[in-house]
């Protein structure tokens, strides 16, 4: 499908990667990784035929069909879903072939025209365009809304939606989790698994990686190595390689006894919880691939902060919501009571408009309160990152400057000192900021925040734009954090790795979550087929009833259609039992910090080897049962 051969590309002067060779082939699902100006989107754009190799070959084969998705969304007046359709230009284009031939009145060509239509299954492309829509978080309202009527965020998930809809056999996806929430990145997951086609995806979130790539092409050096595995058999392999280099071994030991140090006292607490025990799983790896990260240009830390009041932050029986422009009070969320004390790792869990941001607005008193108390300690200080502050910087002023209206006292050393952790070094700290890229301001904006010395962290999506090197720098920084946090992120490896609590907002509520992640992923998978399902039931609500011998009759067909499809689901639910209790085994054997040794490293590459392809084939099984289970509730209905 791609070919590269001895491939070398130049942007002006510099060099991003030369003598590449490798293939992409037909449904690989490739992650294309490195840190930022390695040359990510410039493969892309060579992939799209708008850049040229300047040494060695690149080809592509003959009738490749690409789709990638646009970086700007016209400010258009046309619904929503034609927009959506825009994206299959086949389609569209012989429906102007079909309207300018019955206008002229060439019935042989109409003729021909309806087959070629009936052949793309053109039929179906507006249910089809629906359905992409609402998987992407539009309700049905909202598709025949003019695409000016949207946001930002919302205009990239319809460029998004629109490139899906391409009938491609080669996807490019440069970071498309970035404008979607958790459940929206999930049913995205499910979409690109039963994908037929090729994926090259560029992407800082290590988790939707893991799930949906099979190979990683990461671009470092001015080279390009491809790597066989999802991105944790990435991590796994370059520690490996990263090990051996000696110049680097006393920091990645320094990182490996600060891991280590962190899950021993974090063991020490846990309880039976599955939650507690998923985050303990989740740093125990994240110790096996440190090394991976021992090169990263991040290294900054909170500082400590003494005594901690508790508790830190309250709000008790309170009304959350907005007051309309007519001063009529909206309530998002009723008689909510939340607390936070020292200590606490809080993730919020729930769909985009269901109440999380107002939550966390709330607390930091953006907004007021409807009803109810706030209450916070005394010494309380908060630092607060939500995506609109990076607005907030003032677009003259460098970063050292930044730091130094807010903290004049401090020398232009220890300021220059504490930026360089966050890869402002050199010039770079005295440069203004108008130009500075999202992922540049997002880490000057989190700079500012651990500067100031908070007690509270009220985190709303801080890891768009910022690169997987920075967000492992975050998750280690927050181990040690002594305040709370209160977080809301898609990037579910963030979440596993600092939280210790799940909250659910829903239906107006704030409750504890008690499953992990997992069972929350499977969670809205359910309340996505639901919907759907009242969908279908409001749609059938005026069928005809039948006669009590119709009913006995469908009854009896159903029946008999739907017993082998449940022999095969419990088939697939033995196989999910056997695969989880040979992967807790392989877990409890990967918890001996012994088998870390050189004597042993090769029973580790083993058992690290058979616990990621178990958890590989556990997942394809999981996805199996999910899309049987949805097929045998839709017959049942």
């Amino acid at each position: 499908m791609l070919f590269f051969e001895n491939t070398s590309l130049r942007r002006g002067k510099k060099v991003l990667f030369e003598q590449a060779s490798f293939i992409v082939n037909p449904q690989d699902k490739v992650g294309v990784t490195g840190a930022n100006g390695t040359g990510k989107s410039s493969l892309f754009a060579l992939v799209r035929g708008e850049l040229e190799e300047d040494e060695g070959n690149f080809a592509k084969s003959n009738g490749i069909v690409i789709s990638s998705v646009r970086q700007e969304t016209p400010s258009v007046a046309i619904p929503a879903i034609d927009y959506v359709l825009q994206g299959d230009e086949e389609l569209i284009s012989l429906q102007q072939q079909l309207v300018e031939a019955e206008a002229n009145n060439q019935g042989e060509s109409i003729g021909d025209l309806h087959q070629k239509l009936a052949d793309i299954d053109a039929y179906s492309a507006h249910s089809r365009a629906g359905a992409l829509m609402h998987g992407l978080g539009f309700t049905a309202e909202q598709e025949n809304l003019p695409v000016n009527n949207f946001s930002g965020g919302w205009r990239m998930r319809l460029n998004l939606a629109q490139a899906l809809m391409c009938r491609s056999n080669l996807l490019l996806l440069d970071e498309p989790t970035n404008h979607l929430d958790l459940e929206t990145v999930i049913w995205l997951e499910k979409w690109l698994k039963a994908y037929q086609g090729a994926v090259m995806l560029i992407s800082h979130d290590r988790d939707f990686l893991d799930r949906v790539v099979n190979r990683i092409a990461h671009i470092e050096q001015q080279g390009v190595k491809v790597y066989t595995g999802n991105y944790s058999d990435f991590e796994i392999q370059r520690a490996e390689h990263l090990a051996q280099q000696q110049s680097q071994f006393e920091r990645q030991q320094k990182e490996i006894s600060h891991m280590q140090s962190f899950v021993t006292r974090f063991k020490a607490k846990a309880s039976k919880a599955k939650q507690a025990q998923s985050r303990v799983k989740a740093l125990e790896r994240m110790e096996l691939i440190a090394p991976a990260h021992v090169d990263s240009p991040f290294n900054f830390a909170f500082p400590e902060l003494g005594h901690v009041p508790a508790p830190l932050l309250q709000i008790k029986s309170a009304d959350l919501g907005y007051q309309s422009d007519s001063s009529e009070s909206i309530t998002i969320l009723k008689q909510a009571g939340f607390s936070l004390l020292p200590g606490d790792r809080i993730g919020l869990l729930g769909k985009n408009g269901a109440g999380k941001s107002t939550l966390i607005k709330s607390l930091v008193e953006e907004i007021p309160l409807l009803v109810g108390e706030r209450i916070a300690a005394k010494t309380i200080n908060i630092g607060y990152f939500a995506q609109h502050q990076l607005d907030q910087l003032h677009p003259e002023m460098s970063p050292i400057q930044h730091l130094q209206r807010d903290y004049p006292d401090a020398t232009e050393q220890e300021l220059r000192n504490f930026l360089g952790g966050f890869d402002f070094n050199g010039d770079k700290a005295l440069e203004p900021v108008a130009p500075f890229s999202g992922g540049e301001k997002a880490r000057l904006v989190l700079a500012l925040l651990v500067y100031s010395k908070p007690n509270v962290l009220l985190l709303d999506e801080p890891t768009n734009h910022l690169d997987l090197e920075m967000r492992h720098a975050m998750t280690v920084a927050f181990q040690n954090f002594e305040g709370a946090i209160l977080l809301v992120s898609h990037d579910r490896h963030m979440l596993k790795t600092v939280c210790d609590d799940l909250y659910l907002v829903a239906d107006g509520q704030v409750q504890q979550y008690k499953g992990d992640l997992d069972d929350y992923a499977k969670w809205t998978l359910e309340q996505s087929k639901l919907e759907k399902q009242e969908v279908v039931e409001t749609s059938n609500s005026a069928a005809p009833s039948l006669t009590k011998k119709e009913q006995r009759k469908l009854d009896a067909e159903k029946r008999k259609q739907l017993q082998p499809l449940r022999n095969k689901l419990k088939k697939l639910e033995q196989q999910m039992d056997k695969s989880q209790q040979r992967i807790t085994e392989l877990d409890e054997i990967m918890a001996d910090g012994s088998l870390y040794e050189e004597a042993r490293k090769d029973e580790m590459l083993s058992v690290t080897n058979e616990s990621q392809s178990l958890k590989a084939e556990l997942e394809s099984i999981e996805e199996e049962w999910f899309e049987l289970n949805e097929e045998l509730e839709t017959l049942s209905e």
